[in-house]
């Protein structure tokens, strides 16, 4: 074997990519990509504060908004650097495990979105079903520590997928296809046999939005069931009307996983820029989208965040 196919991961230097195709545009590219990180970072921050200062938000629904608010920052922040490094700097090198902390943050992340939004379906379940006992089953404690889980189930399920990248060698182009690192666009790098990674990889998936796609389709069939059971209309509008903003959640979450996943198996004759775009959105519209779905939806979040903008310019 050539020295060349002996390279180890400790000394690999990948390369990110930006808009494949319009390098030229990457200054005036960014210019959307800016403006999408700053209504990220401002929106979700205002929530989170709101909710954090507002004694009228400390109730279990606003608690879970606030992590889910926390996941979106994260999720944002991860991403940043990079991403906007390359649109104004061309800063395209990244150490390998650099890459590898990018990628389980990322990975991280989402999975703790994806488990937050299950905590929120069960949340609207129990508002519903369970009026008069939600307050005595969703206790600050219960709270806490369903939040300490999502954190533990991410961290546990990630690390060994990540930490088997650090087996790999790579031999071939070092040339990622993403601004950000990827598990998939990695392993696709790797001249090993990379056949435990993907394993590894899809059952992360399968276990973390796989498993939780399906709890939350099924507690969305037992509000739906106990909602019908009411007699009132008025009552029934009342209470789905609660679930609303959590189904746009779901959706913007949802829909660019899903669209990815296809566009990664079924899309290898789309220009490459499609795949990058995609990709992209798909770790955007949600920290961008969720907090106007909440805003707009849900007129306590609206009335907290207006709070806040009124005391910062009274303070100014």
């Amino acid at each position: 074997m050539s020295t060349l196919e002996n390279i180890t991961s400790s000394s690999i230097i990948f390369l990110l990519t930006g808009v494949p195709g319009l390098e030229a545009f990457h200054t005036w590219i960014s210019i959307p990509f800016c403006l999408l990180y700053i209504t990220a970072l401002s929106g979700n921050s205002l929530i989170l504060f709101a909710i954090v200062t507002q004694p009228s938000l400390h109730e279990p629904m606003y608690y879970f908004l606030s992590m889910l608010s926390t996941t979106d920052l994260g999720l944002s922040i991860s991403t940043l650097v990079t991403m906007l490094g390359i649109f104004w700097f061309d800063a395209r090198e990244i150490s390998f495990n650099a890459c590898l902390s990018q990628m389980f943050f990322i990975q991280l992340f989402t999975v703790m979105e994806s488990s937050v939004l299950l905590a929120m379906a069960f949340d609207r379940f129990v508002a519903i079903s369970s009026p008069l006992r939600y307050a005595s089953i969703l206790t600050d404690l219960k709270i806490a520590q369903i939040g300490v889980a999502i954190i533990t189930r991410g961290t546990l399920i990630l690390t060994p997928m990540v930490a088997l990248l650090k087996r790999l060698s790579f031999c071939r182009s070092h040339v990622l296809h993403h601004s950000y690192c990827f598990h998939p666009d990695v392993m696709k790098l790797s001249c090993t046999d990379t056949r435990i990674n993907s394993a590894v990889g899809l059952t992360a998936l399968i276990t973390t939005a796989g498993v939780d796609s399906v709890f939350i389709i099924f507690s969305y069939f037992l509000i739906i069931k106990t909602v019908l059971s009411i007699a009132s209309p008025e009552e029934r509008k009342k209470a789905f009307s609660t679930c609303v903003s959590h189904i746009g959640a779901v959706a913007v979450f949802y829909i660019p996983l899903i669209s990815l996943s296809f566009v990664h198996r079924f899309g290898k004759k789309a220009p490459p820029y499609v795949h990058t775009l995609i990709a992209n959105a798909y770790l955007l519209i949600p920290p961008v989208l969720n907090p106007i779905i909440y805003s707009v939806k849900t007129k306590q979040i609206r009335r907290g965040v207006l709070k806040v903008l009124q005391l910062s310019a009274t303070k100014e």
